[in-house]
């Protein structure tokens, strides 16, 4: 067990490659075992009709397109637990029992501890307490997350027998304050309203950029972005190979990094302080 072990604990299909699919790769590629849950079956994204054929559902839909995009990406195993999507903020589909944001906490944590407890990484890295852009389902695995970080370790917790065990850092994924300010340049060109933007005008930029935290690790990814496109791009029926994009060779110099939040241990100060999500780590 002395491999290197990562767990990305996220909500949707896609997630992982929209998010992180080079920082994935990079880590894949130096030898990392790297492990995915995924929380939702991605019930309620926005597809386009013709997407629907051979498929029995959204939901079947979108986890082939999981399945597909894992492989390039080189997932050790995936989790996927089954809720529906909740959908944005106020929308029908969040008052759905079904959906992960109707689940009671205790449970979602509990099976985000099994899987910590099984796969034992090192590493484990969800969102932000925000959710990244305020997604419900977002918030309510972020949630379930930090609190099986702390349950994980815990002798008196127990899970079916499985054994304690405490992963020793927790990141929130996070987005440049840098990057925001210059979409919201845009918006403001555009005449946009930016709190009202998205295919469906559900997201808010302003409080993405309000809820935005700092940033203590910066890990290259310059070297991976193909293989984020190629994931991205599996994920077709949320635009993943058809969205706008910068050239591939202007990307390698204004995305060379991804930023996270270091959550523990916690940073003496919000500052960036390392390059890699294994310095200080003990492998076992």
């Amino acid at each position: 067990m002395s491999k290197r072990r990562i767990l990305l604990s996220l909500a949707h299909p896609d997630d992982e490659s929209f998010g992180s699919g080079a920082l994935i790769a990079r880590y894949v590629a130096e030898g990392a075992d790297v492990y995915l849950i995924c929380a939702t079956n991605g019930d309620v994204g926005t597809v386009s009709p013709e997407r629907l054929n051979g498929y029995s559902s959204v939901a079947e839909l979108r986890l082939a397109e999981l399945d597909a995009a894992s492989a390039i990406l080189g997932f050790r195993k995936v989790f996927k637990l089954g809720y529906r999507d909740s959908g944005m903020v106020g929308s029908e589909t969040s008052l759905d029992p079904r959906s992960l944001w109707q689940q009671p906490q205790t449970e979602v944590t509990r099976r985000v501890v099994e899987v910590i407890r099984e796969v034992r990484p090192h590493v484990v890295i969800t969102f932000n307490k925000y959710g990244g852009y305020g997604h419900p389902d977002h918030i309510a695995i972020q949630r379930a997350t930090v609190e099986a970080f702390k349950c994980a370790g815990d002798p008196n917790y127990h899970t079916n027998g499985q054994q304690p065990y405490q992963p020793q850092k927790l990141y929130y994924s996070s987005i440049p304050r840098s990057m925001f300010r210059f979409y919201l340049f845009l918006f403001w060109l555009r005449r946009e309203d930016p709190r009202r933007v998205g295919k469906n005008k559900d997201i808010d930029f302003l409080k993405i950029l309000e809820n935005a935290e700092p940033i203590h690790t910066r890990v290259h990814i310059q070297d991976y972005l193909h293989v984020w496109d190629k994931a991205s791009a599996a994920h077709a029926s949320q635009l993943g190979g058809g969205a706008p994009r910068l050239p591939l060779w202007l990307r390698k110099i204004v995305t060379r990094s991804q930023g996270f939040t270091r959550v523990h241990p916690a940073p003496v100060y919000n500052k960036v302080d390392e390059h890699d999500f294994f310095v200080g780590v003990n492998l076992d």
